[in-house]
């Protein structure tokens, strides 16, 4: 059984406070993504087109409000070298772990989406 498979869901009081940041689509996700943010950390593998995927360790600080910062940091193939790390509001974290949610439903894979990534490696236009 995988990690994702055995995440307790948040309260309703915890999942409360994120709603309004979220469209109606991703609010049913909400609990379990919630449950996975204040699990602090994850493995998963990025997959890479055409290649062999890589595995990553993700690790964040929990806090308790939707609008506080969280930095989360990546290491990829246990290598001290392929660390990065990036600065963004719960809300938004939260909402690329709903997204990993459904993809791992999908795909049966952890992984973030490509957003995330493409703000991981300051790639974003934000």
């Amino acid at each position: 059984m995988s990690a994702l498979e055995s995440i307790k869901p948040a309260g309703k009081g915890e999942v409360m406070i994120y709603f309004p940041y979220y469209p109606k689509s991703k609010q049913k996700s909400l609990p379990h993504a919630i449950g996975l943010y204040k699990m602090g950390s994850i493995e998963g593998e990025r997959t890479i087109e055409g290649g062999e995927s890589i595995p990553f360790v993700a690790s964040w600080y929990v806090s308790k409000l939707p609008s506080e910062m969280t930095n989360c940091r990546l290491q990829f193939d246990s290598q001290a070298e392929l660390s990065y790390s990036v600065t963004m509001p719960n809300n938004e974290f939260v909402d690329y772990l709903i997204d990993l949610l459904a993809n791992f439903r999908r795909a049966r894979r952890i992984d973030f989406p490509k957003g995330f990534y493409r703000q991981l490696l300051g790639l974003s236009k934000e």
